[in-house]
């Protein structure tokens, strides 16, 4: 206990280590504060791993140095790039679409400058910032008028409170959909103020069941894109085109959610065919909504299109201000709305689309490529392996659709699923981390959504330092 006790009285006072070389520069970094709190934590730390073995060496320029390794870390930023390898090329867990160049160079602009973002250069008057993507939105998808808010939730949330507040929305069972984060349609359009009406079961729904459910109190027709499932054998769904026909004969809206959304139909870069806006537009539908950053490949948003007259309602909902987009998302919109004038461009200047259509045959010449310098990070104890593999879209979008893509797959010599478990921890850990995905025992890189090829063999150095 002596001993103990001795050494205990070796380690230095906070005031001691603050006088090294080390501890000034962290000062200068990080602030007199930060530091001051790291260094009591790692000389908290060193007093209880002390009296545990009584064999931690402490002096001030060590303290000093454990507490700066400690303030770097925690300086690393929260929202970090990553490598997305999981095969997800709309990883709603890894932020969904990446952004178009265009789109990128938009937002930095709308970062540094002053906007016309509610100002109308013409007539040197406010104006809308609706105007500023309109014009594009009803060019693309044939509607007669358009706005925009945060996400696709808040756009049918938006347009539940301003049609059916108080009164009826009709929906099929099949469609009362759970969409990420267990966020139901059925308490969404609770909290917007509407009763459901469900009309139909759960497989087979008919239009008698909507007339029969169209009365005095109903608001308006729903109809949700079921994209993140599919029911399949004894089904019956009604079609927009005559869910429309049914909602003008009983004059009440029809709102259809197509949730992902796109604007072109994917049928041509080798995927099934997605109901696109301007198709649910012409089929009659009184509004569409759906998704900026999902199919569309845009940054975050919610837009609503169709009729003028109910478009006009809805801008004139309080709740429309609480969800509006700010300017640097509304900068990114337009740049990418723009890109999808020129159809014979628009998959090589959006990288969801390029990411959709990259050919198997390129990514597997890129998995062998890469392969050697996966394996010699990953060290001895793993043998890597280029694989077939199957990417998919993600976000609820075409759920049942997969891409053939190639990949590299690790697996431990040991055949031990904690030391794959290791590995994948290893690799989230790296500077940019990379995240793929764990199967039959395997840690798998499906490398589709991969272009920055230099910058994750440049990744791969530290893992090999720490892994060897």
């Amino acid at each position: 206990m002596r001993k103990d006790a001795a050494a205990l009285r070796q380690i230095p006072s906070v005031d001691e280590v603050l006088k090294t070389a080390a501890a000034i520069a962290s000062i200068g970094k990080y602030g007199r504060n930060s530091v001051v709190k790291a260094v009591r934590v790692t000389i908290a730390d060193t007093r209880e791993k002390m009296r545990g073995n009584g064999a931690v060496p402490a002096n001030a320029d060590m303290i000093a140095t454990i507490a700066a390794q400690q303030l770097k870390r925690e300086a690393l930023p929260k929202v970090r790039p990553v490598f997305n390898l999981t095969g997800t090329v709309l990883h709603t867990n890894l932020g969904r679409a990446v952004l178009a160049e265009a789109a990128i160079d938009a937002a930095c602009v709308a970062m540094r400058e002053a906007l016309a973002l509610e100002f109308d250069l013409k007539s040197g008057k406010r104006g809308e910032r609706d105007a500023l993507i309109r014009d594009l939105l009803c060019e693309l998808t044939g509607a007669e008028d358009a706005t925009v808010v945060n996400n696709n939730a808040a756009a049918v949330l938006l347009v539940l409170n301003t049609l059916a507040k108080g009164k009826q929305a009709i929906v099929s069972r099949g469609e009362l959909i759970e969409i990420g984060g267990a966020f139901r349609m059925p308490e969404i359009m609770s909290r917007a103020g509407a009763k459901l009406v469900e009309v139909g079961t759960t497989n087979r729904t008919h239009e008698k069941d909507y007339n029969g459910a169209i009365g005095p109190k109903t608001g308006l027709i729903l109809k949700v894109h079921t994209s993140n499932y599919r029911i399949e054998g004894f089904t019956k769904e009604v079609k927009a085109d005559k869910l429309a026909a049914i909602a003008a004969k009983h004059k009440v809206p029809l709102v259809n959610d197509l949730g992902a959304g796109t604007l072109i139909d994917l049928s041509k870069y080798g995927l099934s065919h997605e109901p696109t806006v301007a198709e649910a537009v012409s089929e009659g539908a009184g509004l569409v909504t759906f998704s900026g950053d999902k199919l569309l490949g845009g940054p975050q948003a919610g837009f609503i299109v169709g009729k003028k007259e109910l478009i006009e309602k809805i801008n004139k909902n309080p709740m429309k201000r609480a969800l509006r987009i700010d300017k640097i998302r509304l900068a990114a919109l337009e740049a990418t709305l723009r890109l999808y004038r020129n159809p014979d461009t628009v998959a090589a200047t959006l990288p969801t689309l390029r990411l959709l259509a990259r050919k198997k045959k390129d990514i597997e010449a890129l998995a062998n490529k890469l392969l050697p310098a996966v394996a010699k990070a990953s060290g001895d104890a793993y043998e890597a392996s280029v694989i077939a593999c199957s990417s998919q879209i993600g976000s609820g979008s075409l759920p049942q659709e997969t891409i053939p893509s190639a990949g590299i797959a690790i697996r431990a010599k040991s055949k031990s699923g904690r030391a794959i478990a290791a590995l994948a921890d290893a690799f989230r850990a790296l500077p940019s981390p990379v995240v793929g995905r764990i199967e039959e025992q395997a840690l798998v890189f499906d490398l589709r959504c991969l272009e920055n090829e230099k910058g994750f063999l440049d990744n791969l150095t530290s893992l090999h330092a720490e892994t060897s």
